[in-house]
């Protein structure tokens, strides 16, 4: 047996699930090598304007592993998932798959070498079942081909074949039930569902997901997650966009930090919920809080406190906040705070169960007096 055949047996037989070597071949750090990388990219640019939306020195994504990738709102997430797939073209950069250079390849010819991707906003087709939706993302389709449609004698043996797999794919996301159910007809948790699913059929090796929580009832959430788990368990590599700390911490086995198109962090997930370059990224500076740890965030909520420039604990603290729920306010405690549409009327000082009589905005009028 060759010295390449003995390495197929041992990953082969390998438990991903429980594999503790190294990730990293260096100290964790931005840029940081791996032991094992899939993606590989290098001077990644993009810009809008005068706007710097990804500048990426250097990214590498380990084989096998789930890597979280996360960061405040406009960090540039998004905008690096559309450049690595092939749905945006870059300033600059270069980047490879499996060693094989894959700037400027379309997104479909990516698929077929078995990178694929979700989307945060689902791309399921709504007019169409949720079978026939397994079915487009199955691969080696001869019917696809117009010389070949014609005769179902040339196609009909595969799509029997996809057919079955895809059943096989509903049936461990519990969607077997919907197949012939029009995919319009489903929740936003059973698209995402949908989403991952089809994606599967194209037989991956590494899947993408951007932000495959969002919109997703909690009841569905663990089905997620679970779902999420069992890619890493089959050999897949996965890289995912989230912004709920705890469930960063408890599912990834990797975290890059993006923030300002740049990656200012990575590691294992609980050094970087510590790493100052994160809270600041998230936070601004100067809090010294683990953002996946609940006890960190009440340290947060006391350290502002005592800030003599925060608000938090004093009368001002709820400005803001009440006449952003202004409306939903007039509607549901109209009769509970004797609030009406001309303004908001200060409550009675005895009671001590309304609204606090020190959040009062000047754009809000009390009710006159009869």
């Amino acid at each position: 047996m060759s010295e390449h055949q003995v390495s197929v047996q041992v990953n082969e037989n390998t438990d991903y699930m429980t594999d503790t070597r190294p990730i990293a071949a260096e100290e964790a750090g931005p840029g940081c090598r791996k032991r094992d990388p899939i993606l590989v990219a290098e001077k990644v640019t993009r810009s809008f304007g005068g706007i710097n939306a990804v500048d990426v020195e250097y990214l590498e994504v380990p084989r096998h592993k789930i890597t979280a990738l996360i960061g405040p709102n406009g960090a540039g997430k998004t905008t690096l998932f559309n450049l690595l797939t092939g749905f945006d073209t870059p300033n600059s950069g270069k980047w490879k798959f499996e060693g094989r250079h894959i700037e400027g390849v379309s997104s479909y010819k990516l698929a077929r070498m078995g990178m694929v991707r979700t989307f945060q906003l689902t791309k399921v087709m709504g007019k169409l079942t949720v079978m026939e939706n397994m079915r487009l993302g199955g691969a080696d389709q001869p019917g696809e081909r117009l010389h070949k449609a014609l005769f179902k004698n040339l196609w009909g043996i595969r799509e029997k074949e996809i057919t079955t797999q895809a059943d096989a794919l509903l049936e461990k996301f519990k969607l077997d039930a919907k197949k012939d159910d029009y995919a319009a007809s489903l929740s936003g948790g059973q698209r995402k569902l949908l989403e991952m699913a089809r994606s599967l059929m194209a037989k991956p090796k590494l899947v993408m997901l951007d932000e495959p929580m969002a919109g997703v009832n909690p009841a569905l959430t663990q089905s997620l997650l679970d779902h999420i788990k069992n890619l890493k368990a089959e050999g897949m590599t996965v890289l995912f966009v989230e912004h709920d700390m705890n469930m960063v911490r408890h599912i990834a086995d990797w975290v890059v930090v993006m923030a300002e198109g740049r990656i200012v962090a990575e590691g294992p997930p609980a050094e970087v919920m510590r790493d100052p370059a994160v809270i600041d990224a998230y936070l601004g500076a100067h809090h010294d809080v683990d953002l996946g740890d609940t006890e960190g965030i009440k340290a947060l909520e006391a350290e502002l406190e005592a800030d003599e420039e925060s608000i938090v604990g004093t009368e001002d603290a709820g400005i803001i906040a009440i006449d952003a729920v202004a409306p939903d306010l007039l509607h549901s405690d109209l009769r509970q705070h004797e609030l009406s549409p001309e303004g908001l009327q200060s409550p009675p000082a005895e009671d001590p169960g309304s609204l606090e009589s020190g959040m009062k905005d000047p754009g809000f009028k009390e009710k006159d007096e009869k």
